[in-house]
């Protein structure tokens, strides 16, 4: 039998959702299309530690592994979103109420829109809301906003076969 040939699936198509931490379930209003994601990545630190009396290495043990933070870029949303007043919330808070945290979705869908990967991000909580530059000799740029996220863990599920 002839072994089918592989392409890895493009960059472009992705889907994002956002869901209540207590309820994974993705429901309701998608208010997440964004142009980019980026900070999908893990890294387990390493631990060295000096054996005495042994100058030849230093043993490498793993510690903690480290996320970067979920960064989405979209164009700017100018009304009233779901995604914005979360983001509102957490960013502009004087931390006098605790920090909703939320889970959120990256899809990369196939050709048939079906996801081929989902990476799930648990306890996400907004860091940093930023409004791209303002510039009044460019007009074919479209304003956009970038919103980081925390996470506690992430987890990647790939489609079955």
């Amino acid at each position: 039998m002839p072994a089918t040939k592989y392409y890895p699936p493009p960059a472009f198509a992705f889907s994002v959702g956002v869901a209540a931490a207590s309820s994974p379930v993705l429901t309701g209003n998608i208010d997440a299309s964004f142009q980019e994601v980026s900070g999908i990545d893990s890294k387990v630190d390493i631990q060295e530690v000096v054996e005495g009396g042994v100058n030849s290495f230093v043993h490498q043990l793993p510690g903690v592994t480290k996320h970067s933070n979920l960064v989405m870029k979209r164009g700017y949303v100018a009304r009233s979103s779901d995604l914005a007043t979360w983001a509102g919330q957490s960013i502009g808070s004087s931390l006098g109420s605790a920090i909703v945290t939320k889970t959120i979705c990256v899809f990369l869908l196939g050709p048939d829109g079906k996801a081929l990967v989902t990476w799930t991000f648990n306890n996400a909580w907004p860091v940093k809301w930023e409004v791209g530059a303002l510039n009044s000799t460019d007009s074919s740029k479209v304003l956009t906003q970038s919103l980081e996220f925390s996470y506690t863990t992430v987890t990647t599920e790939m489609a079955a076969k």
